[in-house]
């Protein structure tokens, strides 16, 4: 099937629709980054973050899960510093080695785990390179990138991986978070990509000297909440249905 993704262009940049031709929708999210990248790749703009699209989400880097406050404070001049960004400082999940190709090769879990196949994807997606030991990031897949660092790649790279998300035998959900667990080695960053998160609030949302229990969590920023569907009213109503204050203000 073909399913194309229009992207506004308010500044009359010349920025191209990207045409996504997802094979039942393989690996839908993944795709979008990837085709808007190649369809794009000669007019990107100088500054992407992709995330994404509900407000309110389990694994935004928030008291109260919300992305907009996230937004207001990120730190444009970091990003430009650095070329790439993980929009999540949090280690749970993904930190400090969620996936052990080596170690994992063939194994398969019952949760949606994709070290038992990383190792294959990783010799096709990154052809001559040394499969790692270990692969970490804060999840999920929420990043930014500059367009000098977008172009470090040649654009056949980005087509070797939508070819592979394509045509790979792999489950949509492996396949997805194979990908989610290789952004930050296409752009440039090691395979166990882990910042100390007081470091990372500092850096990339301009929160600076708060308390932090381990070098991988602040309680105060951010606490795994019991399921990853947040309840209908959050952030007013909370996980037993009952009234709830923000931790936060408003917008």
């Amino acid at each position: 099937m073909a399913q194309v993704f229009g992207v506004a262009d308010p500044t009359g940049s010349g920025w191209r629709p990207a045409k996504a031709l997802v094979h039942q929708q393989r690996a839908l999210k993944s795709d979008f980054r990837r085709s808007y990248i190649i369809e794009n790749y000669d007019v990107l703009a100088d500054n992407f973050l992709f995330l994404h699209p509900n407000r309110y989400q389990w694994h935004n880097d928030d008291p109260d899960y919300d992305g907009v406050p996230m937004l207001r404070r990120f730190q444009m001049a970091y990003l430009e510093q650095e070329g790439y960004v993980n929009i999540r400082c949090a280690w749970q999940l993904g930190c400090p080695d969620e996936i052990k190709p080596l170690q994992e090769e063939g194994e398969h879990r019952a949760d949606v785990h994709a070290g038992g196949d990383y190792k294959r994807a990783f010799e096709l997606l990154f052809p001559g390179e040394e499969v790692p030991e270990y692969v970490g990031v804060s999840c999920c897949a929420q990043f930014a990138a500059t367009k000098e660092k977008i172009r470090e790649r040649p654009k056949s790279d980005y087509e070797r991986y939508r070819k592979w998300l394509l045509e790979t035998d792999l489950e949509d959900s492996i396949s997805g978070r194979v990908m989610e667990y290789s952004w930050h080695i296409i752009f440039g960053k090691p395979p166990a990509h882990c910042p100390s998160v007081r470091a990372c609030y500092c850096k990339v949302f301009g929160i600076c000297n708060i308390d932090c229990e381990e070098e991988g969590s602040c309680m105060s920023r951010y606490t795994l909440p019991p399921f990853a569907t947040l309840p209908e009213g959050w952030p007013y109503v909370g996980w037993d249905y009952n009234d709830r204050t923000r931790a936060g203000p408003e917008g």
